[in-house]
């Protein structure tokens, strides 16, 4: 009971700050810090927890393809909003989530079929952020104008969502093996929640701005699960996922720094 509590706790308040975070800077900015290792760290600790070290180091391979998976996600979010963009908001959500789990099942489904390294799992994704990045960057970016006052019933859909698909995921990795777990942690556990309520509140052109800027901060991502997959054998789980963490923080730090010395530089020469 400790550990689902656990589970509960950590799931409903990351996807509650990024919620709020994306109504109050912007969903460009929250997109980007959706690619701050929140849901697939919180996934691959509570492996670890319940199946030990070993598995979840395992697991942390197949994370790597696993968010080549999200990434086909999004995507094809992207794509059904856009063909399906005239019917009621509902049918729309709902057709957008089926394609995107067809997606995301799909690219996971073909991956587990094959024996992947370290270094094979963690170069393919980095030619996937890379493809993503040129394959997104047509999307435009679009502000919240008219926020919507933070109801009850948001906060307890946004926290159920996330909740509920962290408990699934975690618990059946005994089921599924290392292989399976490890794609399944890719999936964007905080994310989607709050692509659902953006879409419904907002509409589907604030989710794309959510879509676009993913990727440029899944170089954090990354970095962690790489740390993860070497830390957790040597430096156990405690101690293996903060020191991933800080180095995920470090590179999102320098990373956010370098874009805006940029971004200042150009309107200097403006």
């Amino acid at each position: 009971m400790g550990l689902i509590l656990a589970k509960l706790a950590v799931s409903i308040g990351v996807v509650l700050g990024l919620s709020v975070l994306a109504e109050r800077v912007g969903p460009r900015a929250a997109g980007v810090l959706a690619g701050y290792p929140l849901g697939t760290a919180i996934l691959l600790y509570f492996i670890g927890v319940e199946q030990g070290l070993d598995f979840a180091s395992k697991s942390a391979v197949y994370a790597f393809p696993g968010l080549i998976a999200t990434l086909s996600f999004l995507y094809a979010y992207f794509l059904a909003s856009r063909r399906w963009g005239a019917l009621p908001i509902l049918p729309q959500m709902a057709l957008c989530s089926l394609c995107s789990f067809g997606a995301f099942l799909g690219v996971s489904w073909l991956f587990q079929l094959t024996e992947m390294s370290l270094v094979q799992a963690a170069t393919i994704l980095l030619v996937a952020i890379f493809i993503a990045l040129i394959l997104f960057r047509k999307i435009e970016n679009r502000s919240i104008l008219n926020r919507v006052r933070l109801t009850m019933g948001v906060v307890v859909l946004r926290a159920g969502l996330a909740a509920l698909i962290v408990l699934v995921i975690s618990g059946l990795a005994a089921w599924i093996g290392p292989r399976w777990a490890g794609l399944l942690s890719g999936f964007p556990v905080t994310l989607y929640p709050i692509m659902l309520i953006l879409h419904f509140t907002y509409g589907a052109e604030t989710v794309h701005t959510l879509i676009r800027n993913f990727p440029r901060g899944m170089g954090a991502l990354w970095v962690y699960i790489l740390a993860v997959t070497v830390g957790y054998p040597v430096l156990g789980l405690e101690l293996g996922t903060l020191v991933a963490f800080v180095v995920a923080t470090v590179y999102l730090v320098s990373y956010s720094t370098f874009v805006w010395m940029r971004q200042k530089s150009v309107q200097g020469t403006n």
